[in-house]
């Protein structure tokens, strides 16, 4: 079903592959990043204040640390800023022609980090749990485009994506492991591919899908709830932000397009869609 919606433009971008909104709830704003312009993005939507900082390497995700500044998903591994900007890593982990892409902060502080061949090979890619003093625990092995990742309101389930496999999963953890994994959706051929997602105070999970020109909504027993078209064929990513943490904000992405759409690459916003819950700032 669809439900109408108004989509607007937040920042008007040309990002290669814009990715990974996170709403920072101290500093009023919204971060994402531009993975292959190696570019970290802050919006703040009170005034529209921007701010722009090259960072390191490429960049799969970033998220806001407790103490300010942000954690970041690295190609060679995570590190991090200081808000004086001051760089350093925290777990150096070169792979050659891997590099890190979407993350996610748990409620206990720690970053679940996932990685990907640049050349997309299957199996390539891993789901990693990064805790605060840089202790690297390896939840999934072999994955192949790790995506979305995000926290049930009880924190007792973890929703998943790897992009190939079209699925949203589900996750129950002990102890820091993955001890099942089953399907919630998957998205039928001709409909795009899950990429990342967040979700809402109703425990409903929101996917953007790449190819797909639109997001998702699931509920959490895995039904279509909702789809919401949007003009750009490759959203990559949601979160809510804003006053209440009620406007949904998406990423996009025009790399690999002959023909993207003017707003590719733009960060857009689907005002009053519904309500979110506040995230969790990276312990370390």
């Amino acid at each position: 079903m669809t439900r109408p919606v108004r989509v607007e433009v937040a920042v008007r971008e040309t990002a290669q592959l814009g990715e990974g909104p996170t709403w920072d709830p101290a500093a009023d704003r919204l971060v994402w990043v531009d993975v292959l312009g190696s570019r970290l993005h802050t919006y703040a939507p009170a005034d529209g204040r921007r701010t722009v900082m090259l960072t390191a390497q490429h960049v799969g995700a970033a998220k806001p640390r407790a103490g300010g500044g942000h954690v970041v998903n690295l190609r060679d591994g995570i590190g991090l800023y200081d808000p004086d900007g001051t760089f350093r890593w925290l777990l150096h982990d070169p792979v050659d022609g891997r590099r890190g892409n979407d993350a996610a902060v748990a409620p206990d502080g720690s970053l679940w980090a996932g990685t990907m061949r640049y050349d997309e090979a299957p199996g390539g890619g891993t789901l990693t749990r990064i805790a605060p003093d840089g202790t690297a625990t390896t939840l999934l092995p072999e994955v192949t485009v790790s995506n979305g990742t995000g926290w049930s309101p009880d924190g007792g389930l973890v929703y998943y994506v790897d992009t190939p496999t079209r699925r949203v999963d589900v996750l129950r953890t002990d102890g820091g492991h993955v001890v099942d994994r089953r399907p919630l959706a998957t998205v039928e051929a001709g409909a795009g591919f899950p990429d990342g997602l967040t979700v809402d105070a109703d425990g409903c999970v929101w996917v953007a899908l790449w190819d797909g020109a639109a997001l998702r909504r699931y509920t959490p027993d895995g039904r279509l709830d909702r789809t919401v078209p949007l003009p750009v064929r490759r959203p990559t990513a949601c979160a809510f932000g804003g006053p209440g943490l009620r406007d949904l904000y998406v990423t996009t992405a025009r790399t690999g397009l002959d023909r993207p759409h003017p707003l590719s690459g733009s960060l857009l916003v689907l005002p009053d869609a519904g309500q979110g819950r506040e995230g969790h700032a990276f312990a370390g």
